[in-house]
């Protein structure tokens, strides 16, 4: 047991982190996070999701003043500024969105306001990768002799 005491007293790192800017909180400057942030306050600065599964919710009493980037992103409140999900938009009936929304798949409730550019991004074109050299020589005819 003696071995084991320092493994004992770390504890491992959530799967998911949930934050929560609560209302009535004002926060001036940009914000990166993980996981999920969840908004009742107003933020004044770009918001900016890390990772494939964070997701950013905004309240209907949330107000966000710049850009939001993140794969998952929830808005039933005010955003002045554009905002990008690379994955999946939701906006709901009370959102309002003064600002270019870029998005991959939305789903809009009636009610919901979009004044500006409403861009859909697909995945980009892949590329097929390059025949090997003995494909290639395969190919040409050399292999026939």
């Amino acid at each position: 047991m003696l071995g084991n005491r320092s493994k004992s007293n770390q504890v491992a790192p959530p799967a998911e982190t949930t934050s929560l800017i609560a209302g009535g909180t004002q926060i001036r400057g940009d914000v990166s996070f993980n996981g999920r942030l969840h908004v009742d306050g107003s933020v004044e600065g770009a918001l900016h999701g890390d990772g494939d599964s964070a997701v950013l919710t905004l309240s209907n009493s949330g107000r966000i003043k710049g850009e939001i980037i993140a794969p998952h992103v929830i808005i039933n409140g005010e955003v002045n500024g554009d905002v990008t999900a690379t994955q999946r938009l939701e906006l709901a009936a009370g959102a309002r969105v003064e600002g270019n929304v870029y998005y991959k798949v939305m789903e809009m409730s009636a009610g919901a306001q979009i004044n500006g550019k409403i861009v859909h991004r697909a995945e980009p074109p892949k590329q097929l990768a390059a025949p090997d050299e003995a494909d290639e020589f395969a190919l040409s005819g050399a292999a026939r002799t």
